[in-house]
């Protein structure tokens, strides 16, 4: 099983930038899917999750209205559309698979598989 997660970058505050995470090794259809962040010194946080048909969607309070997570069941692809960036989004984002996939995933043990992580750096 491999996750690959890609599109981080440096941007200045009030940017965009969209991360993907291409999924292969499992049935990603039946997986629920999410995103999570790290930064040097704490424990890695919910971002959002998705579940396995998109039918919903969850989001941490900082990032509603700002950021949309989304999936490409035909390209085993998850999206975050990340706009409106702040200082305090920097971090490391991890993207993940859930078995749990009609749950709302919103703890990393309830995640099976985690990708490498990309970073995302938002300049004030």
């Amino acid at each position: 099983v491999q996750l690959q997660a890609s599109g981080g970058g440096l941007v200045q505050a009030g940017g965009s930038l969209r991360l993907s995470c291409i999924v292969s090794g499992l049935n990603f259809s039946r997986y629920g899917m999410g995103w999570f962040r790290q930064t040097p010194g704490k424990e890695r946080e919910f971002v959002a999750a998705i579940t396995l048909k998109g039918e919903r969607t969850d989001y941490e309070d900082s990032v509603k209205g700002r950021f949309t997570i989304s999936r490409d069941n035909a390209k085993n692809t998850m999206y975050l559309q990340m706009n409106s960036l702040k200082s305090e989004d920097t971090a490391v984002y991890y993207c993940a698979a859930s078995r749990y996939g009609r749950s709302q995933n919103l703890l990393t043990r309830e995640y099976d598989y985690w990708g490498q992580g990309t970073q995302v750096t938002v300049s004030s």
